[in-house]
């Protein structure tokens, strides 16, 4: 036989690139960076079928690294790992969603879009563990931020909402949480699970406006068209009752979500939607 042995051919980054070797490849989301030594990155991922993934991105940061800029928080890349014995290793990357630039060129976005990732990060602890509702979730959250077709906090309220939900914590606002009596209710109570009725409710308990309510309901449904049209005194409340929630939940809190820029929308001379018929 003649030709180069399959063990002698190498990849990105020198890895060898054989049947012999164990590698995996994944669509992924990046979540955070991390240096080592001079020239490489610790690359946290978050992949569609093997969950949170760490691994090292070798040269990354040198300037004439191939993919390094793929290798940034909030990218969506389809990767190719080696399976290391402590890191993985990154051999193969190609950008599939480029959200990066859009995002870190606004600091409203780019502030929403941290918390978001830092969330994923905590709520997706263990390693390899497939996650793939969390992935798909902050996919479609990433996306929603880049293109600016949302308000940036509305979009990361209704994310950590959803978020939380999928990991089974999920918040009511049409019905008690305690006894399950349809609304609308008045209070909201973190510890007993949101909206809670007159009897049920405990000592502690907010009471937000029947539009923060409406506005809460309609950001974990995803009904933008509600949302879209809310102001500014409703969202911050609203805003004010998912952060106490997620952190909650969460048992420490989001060092990010203190960062997050909240600016009112401007005010409506149409009514909402007429602009857009």
């Amino acid at each position: 036989m003649t030709g180069t042995p399959s063990a002698q051919r190498s990849g990105v980054g020198g890895m060898p690139d054989n049947g012999d070797v164990p590698q995996y490849r994944d669509d992924a989301i990046v979540l955070r960076t991390q240096k080592l030594g001079e020239a490489d990155r610790i690359v946290t991922f978050l992949t569609r079928e093997h969950g949170k993934v760490r691994a090292v991105g070798k040269g990354v940061r040198r300037t004439s690294s191939r993919f390094g800029a793929r290798l940034e928080p909030f990218m969506m890349v389809d990767v190719q790992f080696h399976e290391g014995r402590s890191l993985d290793v990154v051999t193969q990357v190609e950008t599939v969603g480029p959200y990066a630039r859009r995002i870190v060129e606004d600091y409203g976005m780019y502030t929403a879009g941290v918390a978001m990732l830092e969330t994923a990060e905590r709520l997706v602890a263990a390693e390899k563990e497939p996650a793939v509702q969390q992935f798909w979730l902050l996919v479609g959250g990433v996306r929603s931020l880049a293109t600016g077709e949302h308000d940036a906090g509305l979009v990361l309220d209704s994310y950590l909402l959803r978020a939380l939900s999928i990991a089974g914590w999920a918040p009511t606002f049409t019905e008690c949480a305690r006894c399950g009596e349809p609304g609308p209710h008045r209070a909201f109570s973190v510890a007993t699970g949101g909206a809670v009725c007159g009897a049920c409710r405990p000592p502690g308990s907010t009471s937000p406006a029947p539009e923060t309510f409406g506005l809460l309901a309609a950001l974990i449904e995803g009904d933008w068209h509600t949302a879209d049209a809310s102001v500014g005194q409703h969202r911050r409340e609203a805003s004010g009752l998912v952060a106490a929630y997620s952190q909650f939940y969460l048992e420490r809190t989001l060092r990010s979500l203190r960062m997050v820029e909240r600016v009112d929308p401007p005010v409506r001379t149409t009514p909402p939607g007429e602009a857009l018929a």
